[in-house]
């Protein structure tokens, strides 16, 4: 069994529309497109470095596929080209893209299927990066594992956001936090099943 990581970046009210840059997601007139970048520090840099040192397939959404397809394969190993372009890239599309990017392998038929036949598979975990209306599919089939989530010290207010409608509700264990010097939180949290409500009780 192979476990399924949703990987993203959060704006402290969720949304996760277009951190890297003006351009990269203008849809629905969404006008911070960067609004992650000049958070970005040493601790940032080598908490990445330390996710992408362990074998890992990417799972992707076509649009996020042709953002990443579009600098990886030019980038330096300086600027930590290599994983992602070494490793295996897991493409959900409704069309057949030309998938030129190496190691690039389309998801045929329905999503959450396809990811649960490679989640019964052996092989490395499977991250899914961005990719917000995958990751949603994903979540609302219950195929998630865990999350990693970088939550920066920003309010936009409107934007795409991770868990939107649909979500399934489910309670979360955080096993790994740390933050930046520029105050934002990077958390790793497991699935811990349903919600476990209760009373504040009165003496």
């Amino acid at each position: 069994m192979r476990e399924l990581l949703v990987q993203t970046f959060l704006t402290l009210d969720g949304v996760m529309q277009a951190p890297g840059g003006p351009g990269e997601d203008d849809s629905n007139g969404f006008a911070y497109g960067g609004w992650s970048v000049n958070y970005w520090d040493e601790e940032m840099g080598q908490a990445m470095d330390e996710v992408v040192s362990k074998p890992f397939a990417m799972v992707l959404g076509r649009q996020t596929y042709d953002i990443m397809a579009a600098f990886w394969p030019h980038a330096s190993e300086e600027e930590g080209a290599t994983p992602f372009n070494e490793a295996t890239k897991y493409v959900a599309s409704r069309s057949r893209p030309d998938l030129a990017w190496s190691n690039s392998l389309l998801i045929e038929g329905d999503a959450a299927d396809g990811l649960a036949a490679l989640k019964a598979e052996d092989g490395p975990e499977l991250q899914v990066h961005g990719s917000g209306n995958l990751a949603q599919t994903l979540i609302r089939h219950n195929l998630v594992d865990r999350y990693r989530l970088w939550i920066f010290p920003v309010i936009i207010g409107s934007g795409k956001r991770l868990f939107g409608e649909g979500t399934i509700p489910s309670g979360l264990e955080l096993i790994e936090g740390r933050t930046s010097t520029t105050g934002v939180f990077m958390g790793t949290y497991h699935s811990a099943g349903e919600i476990v409500t209760g009373t504040f009780g009165s003496d």
